[in-house]
């Protein structure tokens, strides 16, 4: 039986237990559709270790955020350069390692949501995917 696309998927990174999930949708003015969204979210457990992370992918010019075919669903980039597919566990960790080096950690002092443009992260997630390189670096 397949996996239900709705329910959380569990990483462990460093430690961490996350649960993890990833949602389409479509962003509309005067009942136009403008493009598509793709949002993944990490949810740090037990709740209460600290505030979800969620990295926001929205299409826009050289940038690719697919509803399905004949792209892959889940998959982002840019239209010259990197890509991922957010349904791949390593494409999530290499996010969440991205957001980290940034500063993002989850402290159970701070239970707000942490929101981040995606396309900030995806260059160093992708080549850290790809073993490109070090661990990314920067600040959130």
């Amino acid at each position: 039986m397949p996996r239900s696309a709705k329910k959380p998927r569990r990483l462990v990174a460093n430690g961490r237990t996350y649960l993890w999930s990833l949602r389409h949708r479509h962003t509309h003015t005067d009942s136009q559709p403008v493009g598509c969204v793709h949002t993944l979210t990490l949810r740090p457990q037990p709740t209460g270790t600290g505030g979800p992370l969620r990295i926001v992918f929205a299409a826009g010019p050289g940038r690719y955020v697919p509803g399905g075919a004949p792209l892959g669903s889940g998959d982002v980039g840019y239209v010259r350069g990197p890509s991922l597919n957010l349904h791949e566990p390593g494409a999530v960790r290499a996010l969440l390692d991205a957001a980290s080096a940034r500063g993002w950690l989850p402290r159970p002092e701070e239970p707000q949501t942490v929101e981040v443009d995606g396309w900030t992260l995806l260059e160093a997630a992708a080549s850290a995917q790809n073993g490109d390189g070090d661990r990314p670096t920067g600040t959130v």
